[in-house]
């Protein structure tokens, strides 16, 4: 499940700010900021999760799971080995 630090990363390697996010995603600025504010699994509806994991996906960025390393984020890769452009 993508957490607040993770949107928080999401959104600045795409340099969106937050009314970008909120455009893509059609999750409202104020709940955005809410739950950017903590770094674990936001407190919200799930839809809105899911709706703004969508838009960072469509924007080429792919989500990584804790790993023993923590969360993190990156660009995704194509099948020949280059990685997606935003």
């Amino acid at each position: 499940m993508l957490t607040g630090s993770q949107m928080r990363m999401a959104r600045g390697y795409l340099r969106w700010s937050v009314k970008e996010l909120a455009e893509a995603s059609g999750v409202s600025g104020t709940t955005i900021k809410r739950m950017e504010e903590g770094d674990g699994v936001p407190k919200s509806i799930s839809d809105n999760l899911i709706a703004i994991q969508k838009a960072f996906e469509a924007a080429g960025l792919e989500f990584i799971p804790e790993n023993g390393g923590g969360v993190g984020v990156r660009l995704r890769m194509r099948r020949d080995g280059t990685c997606e452009e935003h």
